[in-house]
């Protein structure tokens, strides 16, 4: 059996789709009894902010795809192991190996990896660059027009398909990956620009992208999101401390096919954007 958290989300439910397809045993974890998942998948209702009441989620679980940033996450990895868990899969993220504390967003992955290192459990960890999916953030534009404003305008990124990371995380559980950090990201670096063009194609529209400034980027993030990300993003994309452009081949190695491109999932969720 397979524990599965953040089990509705991007590369959660993913990850849910991607077992149940294969016919192994997963266990979704969720806040709602009736959460939607994929047939063949059971839900188990818990919070991972309160480790004490995942006993019944733990039962019987060889592997648990794990989430970063949880409150307690030593709690929740002493009851995996009390429960008889062999190993995590651990989403992480690039900023993890840049181990800086005083960054809110590196700070929280670099402790979640320490604390899966020091738990005593097998563990992987997945360091995916930025996802395709968050394109799906300039949604509200497109409904009301033709115009996409892009923030980070010059920075490109080797977004990944979060099904691509769901197909390596079903390899990591089954065991094989241990003690392996597996960076992932796409075929290619694209810069917003460019991820719009592609869109354009795909959806048949004559999409216009405006190129935000760093001080219209800055406002809009202050106002979306509390000071400590916006300013671990600053330092990611204007500071330049995280490289999100290099391509990694992870994601064809350990699953034996290339990893989808950015029009590949453009086209696979167009319905999303029209």
């Amino acid at each position: 059996m397979y524990l599965v958290t953040g089990a509705t989300g991007n590369v959660g439910a993913e990850v849910v789709a991607a077992l149940a397809e294969a016919g192994r045993p997963v266990r979704a974890l969720v806040r709602r009894p009736d959460a939607a998942l994929p047939e063949g998948a059971e839900a188990a209702v818990g919070d991972l902010n309160d480790p004490a009441g995942l006993g019944d989620a733990l039962k019987g679980v060889e592997g648990v795809f794990l989430l970063s940033g949880y409150n307690d996450m030593p709690g929740m990895l002493a009851r995996a192991r009390e429960a008889g868990v062999q190993r995590i899969v651990l989403l992480s993220g690039g900023s993890a190996a840049l181990e800086n504390l005083d960054n809110a967003v590196s700070r929280y992955m670099t402790l979640a990896e320490r604390a899966v290192r020091e738990s005593g459990l097998d563990w992987t960890f997945l360091r995916p660059r930025a996802f395709m999916s968050n394109a799906l953030r300039w949604l509200p534009q497109l409904r009301e027009g033709d115009t996409v404003r892009v923030q980070f305008a010059g920075v490109p990124v080797a977004c990944v398909d979060p099904a691509d990371i769901a197909a390596v995380a079903v390899h990591a559980l089954g065991g094989g990956h241990e003690g392996r950090v597996h960076d992932l990201t796409g075929p290619v670096a694209l810069r917003p620009a460019e991820q719009v063009a592609v869109l354009a194609r795909v959806l048949g529209r004559d999409l216009r992208c405006v190129e935000l400034t760093n001080e219209e980027t800055r406002a809009e993030l202050e106002a979306s999101m509390p000071r400590e990300y916006v300013e671990a993003f600053w330092d990611f994309y204007v500071g330049g401390t995280l490289d999100e452009a290099t391509v990694y081949p992870t994601v064809a190695e350990v699953t034996g096919r290339p990893a989808r491109t950015f029009a590949e999932w453009a086209a696979a969720h167009a319905d999303a954007f029209r």
